[in-house]
């Protein structure tokens, strides 16, 4: 089913991709131009902070945190419009909670 939905959904430079991924302990965001094959700005709840790693790794908490960091990096590398890739997850719970954070934040999808 992954390849499926990917293959319909592709970044471009006017709007590029934001992908996430889920694994059972973290949550990555990346913002992807594939024209260029360039990863434009990213976020995960594994990022160090002080010398510690971040305590809300993989839940909704997590997700929000997650969500509007890529937004305000995002929007730093000039990036407002995106396309969103649920990386084949269904849209509920931590997935939406980063979305509606990322929206939140100021990026348009």
């Amino acid at each position: 089913m992954k390849g499926k939905l990917s293959k319909k959904i592709v970044g471009t430079t006017e709007r590029p991709r934001l992908s996430i991924f889920r694994s059972l302990h973290h949550i990555y965001a990346q913002v992807i131009d594939d024209e260029k094959g360039v990863t434009l700005a990213s976020a995960s709840t594994i990022v160090k902070k002080g010398g510690k790693k971040a305590k809300s790794g993989c839940n909704i908490e997590g997700a929000k945190k997650v969500g509007t960091e890529i937004a305000k990096r995002a929007i730093e590398a000039g990036v407002k419009k995106v396309v969103f890739d649920r990386g084949g997850n269904v849209y509920h719970g931590k997935i939406a909670a980063l979305a509606e954070a990322a929206r939140a934040g100021g990026l348009d999808f």
